[in-house]
C-alpha cells in the first residue's frame, strides 16, 4: 500500500508516517516510480506506535519495543526493559504534573490576593 492509504488506515499523517521510517520504527520499499510502499503488517506495526506514543512514551522510548511491534501490544506482557521505560517516563510525567500543579496552586493563590472588580 502506498503512504496515503496507510495514513487513511492509521490516522496518521503521511508527515509522521516518514518521520516514524526515518527513526527506524517503519520499513517500505520504492516503486518503481519512486513511491513508498508498505506491506500489510505497517498497519498494525503503526497502530502500535501510536498506542505507545499516547501512553506518554517518546519515539526514542518506541524503538526498545521494535522487536514486538508487529503483534497485539495491549494484551502482551511487558517486557523488563519494557517496564523500565514505562517506570520512567511516569516519574517525567509525574515530575511535570507537580511543576504545572504548583503553578496552577502559586497562580490561584495571586488571583485570590486580588481585589475584586
Amino acid at each position: 500500500m502506498r503512504i496515503g492509504e496507510l495514513a487513511r488506515r492509521t490516522g496518521v499523517s503521511p508527515r509522521a508516517l516518514r518521520h516514524y521510517e526515518t527513526a527506524g520504527l517503519i520499513a517500505s520499499e520504492r516503486a518503481a516510480n519512486g513511491y513508498r510502499v508498505y506491506g500489510d503488517g505497517a498497519v498494525t506495526r503503526v497502530t502500535n506506535i501510536r498506542y505507545l506514543l499516547a501512553a506518554g512514551l517518546t519515539l526514542d522510548d518506541v524503538s526498545a519495543f521494535r522487536s514486538c511491534l508487529d503483534g497485539d501490544m495491549p494484551s502482551a506482557p511487558p517486557s523488563a526493559r519494557g517496564l523500565e521505560i514505562a517506570r520512567e517516563r511516569l516519574a517525567v510525567l509525574d515530575a511535570r504534573i507537580a511543576a504545572q500543579t504548583e503553578a496552577r496552586d502559586r497562580l490561584a493563590r495571586s488571583l485570590a490576593l486580588e481585589p475584586g472588580p
